[in-house]
């Protein structure tokens, strides 16, 4: 069996077992005609599939990172990507608006698109013999681009899908939405490394491929995405979120309208915990266990698939919980995930330079994936209402990267680089430092435990 299809088959049998499940709960009854099912899963598949790839063309860097080896070293990383992050966090203020103004399939084929010309610069900048100290500039340059770009992906793909799931379903979309960044993650790896360790001398393709798939798939959203279901052909209905009939408002308003709505507030301070501990896992496990000789278990050998499948039934989980549990509320999930995050940080400390580090790595991957496709995939739709969807995303997902932009500039200056980052005891600092913003999570999610969407209108009705 080759290579790539035996890492994926666990993938596929889980999800499998995920739509079996699906399959036998008991349906949220809200007069969907076959038609508009079937048609529903021709939309968001495609601009679902773009947004998983375009993890891979973002954390593809993560996987060049390791196998550039002293041309790009903690530090430089950490700088670079800290540069990309807060380019993508800063940049709601323009795409969520446009957005808004020109839909979520425009722009998510503008960001397909933009992405990959970024990471084909990318590509070629590695093939070129520059001076060191230009290293770090010219990838800081193309890496916040190429994030720049990426933002428009999470905006887009809640927008679109915002007039095709009610309130009500929206948490099992969100358990969609954490799979689709779960194999994105997955791609960025797993399938990375493949690249990597089928062309040795040439670190290049793993930004050449992405850059190619992200053009097919642009393609693909381009003949079968629509924005909402009257535009192909159906019947528009009321989702029952955060409804605004009044006129359009500018930008600045809108802006001032949404960061004076204190759940949305709550939600994007959440975030910000979530962007932080996200990729304090995500983006140093596995450096920290390479360069302390930690990588001689099943976890660091499959870390991609171990997230992806981790991701999968947190964002499962987490969707089954709201809808089935807590009457599509949001807070309530993310309070019982981030009292799991905080249970990890706290055990971390005592374990992270033992053989226990990697399971609850995953297990900790699993709780905060679960938060984030339950929060930005979700609730941004519900509380930003279909109108200021793109806004509201925008504002959420930006807070997300803003928290990650924190991390990457604080890990560059605390952790250790050289023949000190080869000594365990010296990365203590990595594991203490999740325990405050897992607690501040805790503290904030609890706070919106029983915020809910109002709709004036009744949902339902033949379309």
């Amino acid at each position: 069996m080759p290579e790539w299809l035996n890492e994926l088959l666990p993938i596929l049998l889980l999800l499998a077992v995920v739509g079996v499940v699906y399959a036998r709960l008991p349906k949220v009854e809200l007069g969907h005609s076959p038609e508009f099912l079937r048609r529903r899963v021709q939309n968001w598949l495609p601009i679902g599939i773009c947004y998983a790839f375009l993890y891979m063309g973002r954390y593809n860097l993560t996987v060049a990172k390791d196998a550039f080896g002293e041309r790009m070293d903690n530090t430089d990383f950490a700088t670079i990507f800290a540069v990309g992050t807060w380019v993508y966090g800063l940049s709601f203020l323009i795409n969520g608006p446009l957005t808004d103004r020109f839909g979520g399939r425009a722009t998510i084929l503008v960001g397909a698109v933009g992405a990959a010309v970024a990471n084909l610069l990318m590509g070629l900048l590695t093939h070129m013999k520059i001076e060191q100290s230009l290293w770090v500039p010219a990838y800081s340059v193309l890496y916040g681009a190429n994030m720049y770009f990426q933002s428009f992906g999470a905006v887009a793909i809640v927008k679109v899908n915002a007039p095709w799931f009610h309130v009500r379903e929206r948490g099992a979309f969100g358990g969609i939405f954490g799979i689709l960044i779960s194999l994105g993650i997955y791609f960025a790896y797993d399938w990375s490394a493949l690249l990597i360790k089928h062309f040795p001398d040439d670190i290049a393709m793993v930004f050449y491929v992405p850059a190619a798939v992200l053009i097919v798939t642009a393609v693909a959203v381009a003949a079968l995405v629509k924005d909402t279901p009257g535009e192909a052909g159906l019947t528009d209905f009321d989702p029952g979120d955060a409804r605004d009939d009044g006129p359009r408002l500018g930008v600045v308003a809108i802006f001032k309208k949404m960061l004076s709505n204190p759940v949305i507030l709550t939600i994007a301070l959440i975030e910000f915990c979530s962007g932080f501990l996200r990729q304090a896992i995500m983006q140093w496990y596995r450096t920290f266990s390479k360069q302390v000789g930690l990588t001689d278990n099943f976890v660091y050998q499959n870390w991609g698939m171990l997230l992806c499948c981790a991701g999968i039934a947190g964002g499962i989980v987490a969707g089954l919980i709201s809808d089935r549990v807590f009457g599509s509320r949001r807070g309530p999930v993310a309070a019982v995930l981030y009292g799991g995050m905080l249970a990890g940080g706290i055990l971390l400390t005592f374990t992270y330079d033992t053989s226990a580090l990697g399971p609850i790595m995953v297990v900790m991957s699993m709780l905060i994936i679960g938060v984030h496709g339950m929060l930005s995939g979700t609730a941004s739709m519900d509380f930003g209402g279909r109108k200021n969807t793109g806004v509201a995303v925008g504002i959420i997902d930006g807070f997300v990267y803003a928290g990650t932009g924190t991390m990457s500039v604080l890990y560059g200056v605390i952790l250790p680089n050289g023949e000190a980052a080869k000594t365990a005891s010296n990365w203590s600092v990595w594991p203490i430092s999740l325990i405050p913003v897992a607690l501040v999570g805790l503290l904030l999610s609890v706070r919106v435990w029983s915020a809910t969407a109002r709709s004036p209108a009744k949902a339902g009705g033949g379309h």
